[in-house]
Formats: structure tokens, C-alpha cells, sequence
């Protein structure tokens, strides 16, 4: 370790999680462009502060703090994620999901409590599928969720709880996230929202399905025969073409 990295390691090591929750949005907001915050507003509308951060910079200041904060522990980056999301910003929300799916150790030190906290301030399609992709989705395959946590989320009144049902079971199909391909909780979370109009909600079933079909495409026809009256029309035309084409689109 060079004097710099000395350096570095007893300047974090005097910060409160607060502060380097500070820190960390100030490196955020030295990128913040008023015309993306604009842009994505309008894409995917949100209730907390957008700073307009391109995923380039955003992931940026994220290595940055990695490696910075090398020397933490499981439990400091839980508690500094978790603050992260508190400060109702959605780059800091995503950053703290960041941190978790890059450090699997603190993301199996996750307590049921503290998988539901990150999720707080859902209530956008791109919040909610970062939080599917990198926390729920492992959790829930690694044996963290349980599934009656995932169909209680499926009942929900709350449009953006149930997509997060939909959404965390992408993970379990996609080889990229660890999946291998999970028919059973796949099919029992589809069959629970086969019936809901919501767009939000159709989206997530199209993508949940498609994924399936990857690892497993007659279980996939079968539900789309078995529930095909209840089905969206953008579920089935979505999915048919990706068993046809191997797109989503024809």
C-alpha cells in the first residue's frame, strides 16, 4: 500500500456514513445535466431528485468509491447503501444497488428487513428492475426471499410492488445474474398478475416470460396456452415472437 493509500484509508476511516453519503453525492452531482434530468423524467418519472448522471459517469463514480472503500466491511456497506437510498436521490439509489451487486458478501449479509428498506422508493420501471436485478433476484434464489415474500408482492395494490414480483424472477432464468432456469416460481409468480391490465405489470410479464423461454421454451407455450384468454394481447404477441424469432420484436 503507497502513503496515498495510507492516506485515503485514515481519511474514510474518520468519516461517519453520513458523510461519505455526502461525498459521494457530491461526486454525483459534479455530472448532474439539467437536459437528461429532463430526459429522464420523462422516460421513467420518479417522486425523488434526478440529478441526470450518463451511465458512464455514474458507474465512474462508482468504481471510484469501490475502490476507495475497499477496506469496508460487509456491514459498512450495507449500512452505507441502505443510506445511500435514504437520501431520495435516484442516482444514490442506484449506487448503493451497485455496491451490494458488486460485493456478494454484503449482499448475502442482507436481513429480510434491510432487502425491503433498499427498496423504499420504488416507483419507477428503472429503480424497480436495477433493485430486481441486483438485489431481489439473487436474494430470492440464494434462499434470502422466501417465496411467499415475492407472491405476497404480487398482490399488492402497489403497481410497482407487483412488477417488482415479475421482475425478480428474471434473475432466476438470466444466465448473466446467476440463473440457471426456475419453471416452478417462474409460472406461480406469472400465473398470480396473468389477469392484471396495468402496463407497468404487462411489461414485466412479457419480459419474465421471455426470459423463461430461454432456459425452458415448452414450459413457456404451454402457460401461453393454458392462460392465453387472460393474457395481455402485448404478452402473447411479445413472447410468441420470441419463441418464433428469438426476438422481441419480428
Amino acid at each position: 500500500m503507497t502513503i496515498n493509500d495510507n492516506t485515503m484509508t485514515n481519511f474514510i476511516n474518520k468519516l461517519t456514513t453520513a458523510e461519505l453519503v455526502e461525498a459521494i453525492r457530491n461526486d454525483l452531482e459534479q455530472y448532474a445535466d439539467p437536459e437528461r434530468e429532463k430526459m429522464i423524467a420523462a422516460n421513467h418519472p420518479t417522486s425523488v431528485k434526478v440529478l441526470g448522471l450518463r451511465a458512464a459517469e455514474l458507474r465512474k463514480v462508482i468504481n471510484d468509491w469501490r475502490q476507495k472503500l475497499n477496506i469496508f466491511t460487509e456491514e459498512q456497506w450495507i449500512a452505507l447503501s441502505l443510506e445511500l437510498v435514504d437520501c431520495g436521490i435516484h442516482e444514490c439509489q442506484i449506487t448503493a444497488f451497485e455496491f451490494l451487486w458488486k460485493n456478494k458478501k454484503a449482499l448475502q449479509a442482507l436481513s429480510v428487513d434491510q432487502i425491503i428498506a433498499l427498496g423504499k422508493n420504488l416507483d419507477n420501471w428503472a429503480s424497480v428492475d436495477t433493485y430486481c436485478l441486483y438485489i431481489t433476484g439473487y436474494c430470492w434464489r440464494t434462499g434470502k426471499l422466501q417465496d411467499k415474500i415475492i407472491e405476497e408482492w404480487a398482490m399488492s395494490d402497489n403497481r410497482w410492488i407487483r412488477r417488482t414480483a415479475l421482475v425478480s424472477t428474471v434473475p432466476l432464468n438470466l444466465r448473466a445474474r446467476g440463473g440457471t432456469g426456475d419453471v416452478k416460481r417462474t409460472l406461480q409468480i406469472c400465473s398470480l398478475l396473468v389477469e392484471d391490465k396495468d402496463d407497468m405489470v404487462v411489461k414485466a410479464m412479457s419480459w419474465a416470460l421471455r426470459e423463461l423461454s430461454k432456459s425452458d421454451q415448452p414450459a413457456v407455450v404451454q402457460f401461453m396456452e393454458e392462460k392465453g384468454k387472460q393474457l395481455h394481447p402485448r404478452v402473447k404477441r411479445e413472447v410468441g415472437t420470441k419463441i418464433r424469432t428469438g426476438k422481441k420484436n419480428g
